[in-house]
């Protein structure tokens, strides 16, 4: 994972947690929420506090999210808002995790330079211990005070002072006066500042979970069904939906998405240059071949890349001559393919429709086309680090570099060519804190440019 790392691909934005302050108000609130502390004096952490470093030091990465149900979090700062979100469990808790901070930014920006906020992603199980658990996790209500009770104190004030202007005698309870004294020492005047955290419910009813080899839960569609990545007889055949799909059932979750109108060919998509993405899918493919075929694909262009697929003509898939139809007809120089869901090429043909579910869906489509690194890498982080770990050299060189120099140095400009311009819930959306077209990335292990 070095090249990855080293290119900010990997850890990237991440906070840095260095000074001997903050690093006493993140020991606290590990300590309020797990029992433990960590002895780093420097450290980086995501949106969620979580930290790599002391993953590795506790031998736990799942330390802030046990049983990968209830994420607990530590924020302290609202800069965590633009990191992302490692070790994810769930697709929607990063965005959860961001609308939380930008809805008390104020609250929170207040309360941080006192102490950390500490808290939980709450819903109805405390354990995900069969599928159908999952169907009863509808709500997201989020839990959070400093480590020393500030939100909740401030909440006793406001009633002890509601009670003294309401109650007869309530200015003659001296001791009602003294308790309110006692708590406005610590909390300042609540009647002019207010602390309140605003912690509405998120509802989860669409969602990805890493849980059971990764599912996919589409519960509010016109037609609702649940796809599973591994075979779907070892989730039992008592689930509380009709309709459940794994990756071998092609036709069905080509109907599914077709059905609920989720998806658009990427050639009769507006505004996206459809011949240009074809071709870029089709040379990720012939890299894969050469690849493992032992190439040095060391600054290789697009030049080296079709002199491979001449060279390793018999040996490349059918998505690479399904794809190589659609681009003839895109460029006019050939006839419509047909192009089934049977075809190993069907869904590399498909983007995302502009709507609420749109990441979840370019999520379950990369997942579906493993071959298109790029889309892999931007919609499938969790399933881009598995996959790319049992890559040969070669190719892991050659995704690295490609990625830091086509899709990093323009996150965005990428994403809208690929699948709209439209913001999304993906942290690579979020701007870079170096603001610049050449970063300087921060991780765990260093920086590089």
């Amino acid at each position: 994972m070095k090249r990855l790392i080293q290119h900010g691909l990997m850890f990237g934005n991440l906070i840095e947690v260095s000074s001997p302050a903050l690093v006493a108000r993140y020991n606290r609130a590990l300590d309020s929420l797990t029992g433990k502390t960590t002895d780093l004096t420097d450290f980086h952490i995501d949106i969620s506090g979580y930290s790599p470093e002391i993953g590795d030091e506790l031998g736990d990465h799942l330390y802030l999210n046990h049983g990968g149900c209830n994420r607990q979090f530590i924020l302290l700062t609202t800069d965590q808002k633009t990191a992302p979100l490692l070790n994810a469990k769930f697709s929607t808790s990063r965005g959860i995790l961001r609308q939380f901070i930008e809805r008390n930014e104020s609250q929170l920006f207040a309360l941080t330079t006192r102490d950390a906020v500490a808290g939980e992603l709450l819903n109805s199980v405390y354990a995900v211990d069969g599928a159908q658990a999952l169907f009863d996790i509808r709500q997201i209500t989020i839990e959070a005070d400093t480590t020393e009770a500030h939100v909740s104190d401030a909440r006793r004030l406001e009633g002890m002072i509601t009670r003294f202007r309401h109650e007869d005698d309530g200015w003659l309870d001296d001791v009602l006066i003294a308790d309110m004294i006692t708590l406005a020492k610590k909390t300042g005047d609540v009647t002019r500042q207010p602390i309140n955290l605003k912690t509405p419910s998120f509802s989860q009813e669409n969602f990805w979970t890493a849980h059971f080899g990764g599912i996919y839960l589409f519960q509010n569609m016109d037609h609702p069904a649940l796809i599973s990545r591994e075979d779907k007889v070892a989730l039992g055949n008592r689930l509380p939906i009709k309709h459940v799909f794994d990756f071998d059932n092609r036709n069905q979750i080509a109907k599914f998405l077709e059905y609920n109108d989720l998806v658009e060919p990427i050639v009769k998509a507006r505004g996206v240059d459809a011949a240009a993405i074809l071709q870029q899918k089709m040379d990720f493919i012939v890299m894969d071949v050469a690849a493992d075929a032992g190439e040095d694909l060391t600054g290789a262009t697009r030049r080296d890349l079709r002199a491979m697929a001449r060279r390793y003509g018999a040996d490349l898939p059918k998505e690479f001559h399904g794809l190589a139809d659609l681009l003839r007809w895109a460029n006019g120089a050939g006839k419509w393919p047909k192009i089934t869901s049977e075809h190993p090429a069907y869904f590399y043909t498909l983007r995302a429709r502009n709507h609420a579910d749109r990441d979840l869906v370019n999520m379950l489509l990369a997942e579906l086309t493993p071959k298109d690194i790029r889309q892999l890498f931007i919609c499938h982080k969790e399933r881009f680090y598995q996959d790319y770990a049992s890559w040969p050299d070669a190719k892991k060189g050659f995704v690295a570099e490609f990625l830091a120099r086509d899709y990093m140095v323009d996150k965005a400009g990428a994403r809208a060519a690929l699948f709209g311009g439209e913001d999304t819930m993906d942290e690579s959306s979020q701007p870079s804190r170096a603001g610049a077209s050449r970063q300087k990335f921060s991780g765990p292990w260093g920086s590089a440019v």
